[in-house]
């Protein structure tokens, strides 16, 4: 499952901005066990739902801030969640680092 959220931070202030956004969504959903780990601009990321672990991948491009989740058909049902959770996030810490808050 592929979700694009666009920017136009330039690519370091967008990646601070998708830092803090998993930051943050990690201590809203801690109950998941979300992880992220970063090389250069791209994030492996993961979270538990349902006993289940999703795994996916978290990158930042000049542009946008792809992401690409691997969705079991047993969660299919609680992607939308998951994907517009992570979203909100993301749109929330670009419009801050556009206001210069991180």
């Amino acid at each position: 499952m592929k979700h694009s959220v666009p920017h136009d931070l330039g690519k370091e202030a967008a990646k601070r901005a998708a830092m803090a956004a998993f930051d943050a969504y990690k201590a809203r959903y801690a109950k998941y066990n979300p992880t992220a780990n970063w090389t250069n601009d791209r994030a492996d990321i993961s979270f538990t739902a349902k006993g289940i672990t999703l795994k996916g991948v978290l990158e930042v491009l000049p542009n946008s801030i792809d992401m690409d989740l691997d969705v079991p058909f047993l969660l299919r049902p609680f992607k939308d969640k998951a994907m517009n959770a992570i979203n909100g996030e993301i749109t929330d810490w670009i419009g801050k680092a556009r206001r210069g808050e991180i």
